[in-house]
């Protein structure tokens, strides 16, 4: 099982659209469900792990969004009208604990932004970021980085160009910069 987030950005760097929507959102070239390779990328998924900002919406979707995957939320309270299947804990290490226990052997959705994403990488459980840089500008928004550690360290996997011009970058997450091979011993 390895712990994978996705992330759709800008290219000047924000997550979120001045008005707070995933970057990918305001791509003209969109589909909810279709574009940007999230199909590809669930395929190998069987669980979503997000926090409660991320989850509550869905609870007023018309279709549920995550129709083939267990789903577990970090949150302080389970929202009223959360479905029974789902699994809620405030603690991130228990709720990591209930994942790896149901876990059958797929990978798991982070879902999310950067503070969710940021809570479970400090914990070293998050294996995989996967960015989606849209050709667009915003100039405001959320950024990703001021969650994660500068010091954070990513490890180049691939990289593909996807239809309408957004290309999509894998980085391993694994310990920090420091622990990069090649990194020279005085900058450790």
């Amino acid at each position: 099982m390895q712990i994978r987030a996705r992330q759709s950005t800008s290219a000047d760097g924000y997550v979120t659209t001045p008005h707070g929507w995933p970057a990918h959102t305001a791509d003209p070239a969109f589909v909810s469900g279709e574009s940007h390779g999230i199909r590809e990328f669930l395929e190998g998924c069987e669980a979503a792990l997000m926090g409660r900002t991320t989850f509550e919406p869905a609870l007023n979707n018309d279709r549920w969004p995550w129709p083939d995957l267990d789903v577990f939320v970090l949150g302080s309270h389970r929202p009223e009208g959360t479905p029974d299947h789902v699994t809620t804990d405030s603690d991130p290490v228990r709720l990591l604990e209930k994942i790896r226990a149901a876990n059958k052997g797929g990978d798991v959705h982070l879902v999310g932004g950067p503070r969710t994403i940021g809570t479970f990488h400090a914990l070293g459980a998050l294996d995989r970021l996967e960015l989606v840089v849209v050709p667009l500008l915003f100039g405001s928004g959320t950024r990703l980085t001021p969650a994660l550690d500068a010091d954070t360290g990513l490890t180049f996997r691939s990289q593909r160009a996807l239809p309408g011009g957004s290309v999509e970058i894998v980085y391993d997450c694994a310990g920090t910069r420091a622990d990069l091979p090649g990194r020279p011993a005085s900058q450790r």
